[in-house]
C-alpha cells in the first residue's frame, strides 16, 4: 500500500484535495501484485496566471514512477497525471514481465489479461533504432555542459574527473541544468 506525502505550493492542501489526490494515486496500486510499501509523492502547485500543476513521483525498488501535467484546474491536472502514471505502468508491464519470466523472477506486476495491442505498441515503442559507442572523456560539470552545447544536445554523459564515477548532464524544460550523478547498487 502506497503512502501518501501530498503538498502544496502556493495552495492549502485541504482535507479534499488530499483525499482526491490520494483516491486517485491508489488507483495504481491494482497493478502490482502485492502493493508496495512505497510513499507516493504528490507536489500540487497553483501559478500567478491561475494554471495548477500536479506532479506525482512514486520510488520502487525497481522503477521510478513520475509525471506532471499543468492545466486550468487542478483536479484535471491529478487525473491526467494518473492517466500519464497509468500508462507508463501499462507500457512497461509487458517488457518488465517478459524480461523477469526469462531470468526467472516471478511476475513484478498483476498477471492482468493484456490486450495484444498493448504488448505489440510496448515492442514497437522500445525498439532500438540506431546504436553508438561513446569514449567517456574525464571532466567536470561545467565542461559537459559546454561539450553538451556545442554538439546541441539535450544531454551529456561523461566521466567526472573527481569520482570517477559516470554522470549525465542534461536541459531541463525551463532551460536551466540538471546533473544526474550514478552509483552502483551492490547486488
Amino acid at each position: 500500500m502506497f503512502n501518501y506525502n501530498v503538498r502544496g505550493e502556493n495552495i492549502e492542501v485541504t482535507p479534499a484535495i488530499r483525499e482526491y489526490a490520494e483516491k486517485k494515486v491508489s488507483k495504481l496500486e491494482r497493478f502490482f501484485d502485492d502493493a508496495p510499501d512505497a510513499t507516493a509523492h504528490v507536489n500540487l502547485k497553483i501559478y500567478p496566471d491561475k494554471t495548477a500543476k500536479a506532479e506525482v513521483t512514486i520510488p520502487l525498488s525497481f522503477l521510478v514512477l513520475r509525471a506532471e501535467e499543468t492545466t486550468d484546474d487542478l483536479y484535471k491536472s491529478i487525473d491526467f497525471v494518473v492517466d500519464k502514471l497509468e500508462r507508463q505502468v501499462r507500457k512497461y508491464k509487458t517488457k518488465i514481465n517478459r524480461k523477469s519470466r526469462e531470468k526467472g523472477f516471478e511476475g513484478l506486476f498483476e498477471a492482468e489479461a493484456a490486450a495484444g495491442s498493448v504488448a505489440e505498441e510496448a515492442d514497437e515503442n522500445l525498439e532500438i533504432v540506431r546504436s553508438k559507442r561513446i569514449d567517456l572523456k574525464p571532466m567536470d560539470s561545467e565542461e559537459a555542459v559546454l561539450q553538451m552545447n556545442m554538439l546541441g544536445h539535450d544531454f551529456f554523459i561523461y566521466t567526472d574527473a573527481e569520482t570517477n564515477e559516470i554522470n549525465i548532464v542534461y536541459r531541463r524544460n525551463d532551460g536551466r541544468y540538471g546533473l544526474i550523478e550514478t552509483a552502483t547498487l551492490n547486488a
